[in-house]
């Protein structure tokens, strides 16, 4: 079974940093995808990023480009999200997700249905 476990999320002022961190186990061989998703309070759940544990693919959606880079380490099975230059728009529960699909290099990048595997999700405040 895939486990994934969040951790890093906190409490920053705007314009400050957090990184995220994800750590995936089950992937027993081949290449996978982890997506960084964000649910925002009373808001839809939406992606901001996606790498491939081959790190030939990564994206970001406008909201978060030139800000946020997602990063992973294979020995560790960790990934990673830096997040600069906090806005308050940015306050969200973020959740690390993976699927075996090559999501990351398609057009459904951003999207949950690629993935099949969840975190619980770790809370992310960004006071002004």
């Amino acid at each position: 079974d895939v486990h994934i476990v969040e951790s890093g999320g906190g409490l920053v002022s705007a314009g400050g940093s957090v990184k995220l961190s994800c750590r995936v186990s089950g992937f027993t061989f081949g290449d996978y995808t982890i997506g960084w998703f964000r649910q925002a309070p009373g808001k839809e759940r939406e992606g901001v990023s996606c790498i491939s544990s081959s790190r030939d693919a990564v994206k970001y959606s406008d909201s978060v480009w030139g800000r946020f880079t997602a990063s992973i380490d294979i020995a560790k099975d960790t990934a990673y999200l830096q997040m600069n230059s906090l806005k308050t728009e940015d306050t969200a529960i973020y959740y690390c997700a993976a699927t075996i699909s090559p999501a990351c290099g398609g057009p459904w990048a951003l999207i949950e249905a690629p993935y099949s595997d969840w975190g619980q999700g770790t809370q992310v405040a960004v006071s002004s």
